[in-house]
């Protein structure tokens, strides 16, 4: 579920569990209000329960399968 409410703002490095502090790529809006932010693994421990009380889940979790992209040679 992404988009359902309102747009979402992108997760940056600067957004953090609120379980352990990693580095956040799920958030989880709550229907009764508020945010819960997540790491993937968090967000797979409790997955099932938090679709119970999500209103919308943005997952951004296939960014940590990106490779960082490499300066061509002209940026050399």
């Amino acid at each position: 579920m992404t988009g359902a409410l309102a747009p979402t703002k992108p997760l940056t490095g600067t957004d953090r569990c609120d379980r352990c502090g990693a580095q956040a790529y799920v958030r989880v809006l709550l229907s009764a209000g508020g945010e819960l932010l997540f790491c993937a693994h968090h967000m797979r421990k409790y997955d099932e329960a938090l679709r119970k009380v999500a209103a919308e889940i943005q997952d951004e979790s296939d960014r940590l399968h990106e490779t960082p992209a490499t300066a061509s040679d002209d940026e050399r």
